[in-house]
């Protein structure tokens, strides 16, 4: 393969999301943060009018785009692509042919949103690249539209917010409802988080996050034909759902009761945090992985199974499944003293259970998507 024009080099991190998971295509609050792992883009223009040549370091492969024909493909990671280029056509014409290479340093399947990295990523280097003139919100909205048009999953708008806007030592307390944010100092001492990927990803993730999302919707339906909310679950109340429980069935009631305890549960993270009572923010991820695990019922064995062996290690404050559910990792607030011997012992109950190798990385709260090299 010939070498491919580079002018502009730009990282575009993972997240994590630390507490708030499925608030926010709810209305609710989350807590994530970029990660110090990403997809690194190598941008340049090829003098072309429209052709564009993409090589994916991962699968190895170099697609060619043509910018005034573009349209789904049947290979999934194609259309965060396709779907960033087809929106940043609908805002105009300055889009031109480029070459890009992308390495990716992000564990897919892993729930650190590897998709919205790449969509952010490329998004934020052509915008650069052709001066679109695009702001962050820009990009991180675009970002959103392409994964719902292109790829068919009805995202919240969290994992494109951590991409791009991230820094470093902070996690953001980003309201989904009104897109205010603020950046909250995170001192976790002796701790670290530390991620442990099942490397499993059941079959039931893509389709069940657009069932759960329409669970949680017609909910809201029901307990809007009663009370003044508003049409957001930010005012819905546990009595109010308790009121509607008949009506709405017990599935739909567990999937909103989680919704809004998971809403108040960021909220008192948040306090925990800037208390710097990090027992109490260990507790309320245990809280939340309950929650998932058996009112929204999105976590699968291998998940429950790492969040209950953490619970016999006191020098574990908290654990949870993290991302859309049924498979990838588990997020853990271990003491760095005891992250060697935690592992080891994780991996080897956990391969005598499930058959499955257990991968592990530590990973701290870092800055967004950001150019490495070229333009500034």
């Amino acid at each position: 393969m010939h070498e491919l024009n580079t002018d502009l080099v730009i990282s575009s991190p993972g997240r994590i999301n630390l507490i708030g998971e499925h608030t926010d295509y709810n209305d609710g609050f989350v807590l994530p943060a970029a990660i110090d792992k990403a997809i690194i883009f190598k941008l340049g223009k090829n003098g072309t009018e429209r052709d564009c040549r993409i090589h994916s370091q991962g699968f190895g492969e170099v697609v060619h785009i043509d910018l005034g024909n573009i349209s789904k493909s049947s290979n999934d990671w194609e259309n965060y692509i396709l779907g960033v280029l087809h929106e940043l056509m609908l805002l105009g014409n300055k889009l031109r042919g480029f070459d890009c290479t992308i390495e990716s340093q992000l564990p897919i399947g892993s729930g650190v949103s590897s998709s919205a990295a790449l969509e952010c990523g490329l998004a934020f280097g052509l915008n650069e690249l052709f001066d679109l003139g695009l702001q962050k919100w820009d990009i991180i909205q675009l970002s959103q539209r392409a994964e719902h048009n292109y790829v068919g999953t009805k995202c919240g708008i969290m994992d494109q917010f951590a991409s791009v806007m991230g820094k470093d030592e902070q996690v953001m307390l980003l309201d989904c409802k009104t897109l205010d944010f603020e950046y909250i100092p995170i001192n976790i001492e002796p701790y670290r988080i530390l991620l442990l990927n099942t490397n499993v990803k059941h079959n039931l993730a893509f389709g069940e996050y657009n069932v759960r999302r329409e669970q949680c919707h017609n909910g809201l339906a029901v307990v809007g034909k009663h009370f003044q909310i508003g049409g957001t679950f930010r005012n819905v109340t546990m009595e109010m759902l308790d009121d509607c429980r008949r009506e709405m069935g017990d599935v739909i009631y567990d999937r909103c009761s989680y919704v809004v305890q998971e809403i108040q549960r960021v909220l008192d993270a948040v306090t925990a945090l800037h208390a710097n009572k990090m027992e109490t923010f260990g507790a309320l991820l245990y809280q939340t992985h309950q929650g998932l695990s058996e009112q929204f019922e999105v976590s699968c064995p291998e998940l429950d199974f790492l969040v209950d062996f953490s619970k016999n290690w006191k020098e574990v404050l908290g654990a949870r499944m993290m991302g859309g559910g049924f498979g990838g990792c588990t997020l853990n607030i271990v003491h760095k003293d005891a992250i060697e011997p935690f592992v080891n012992e994780a991996g080897k109950v956990y391969k005598e259970k499930f058959s499955l190798e257990l991968s592990a990385f530590q990973t701290v709260p870092s800055k967004g998507t950001t150019i490495l090299d070229g333009k500034g």
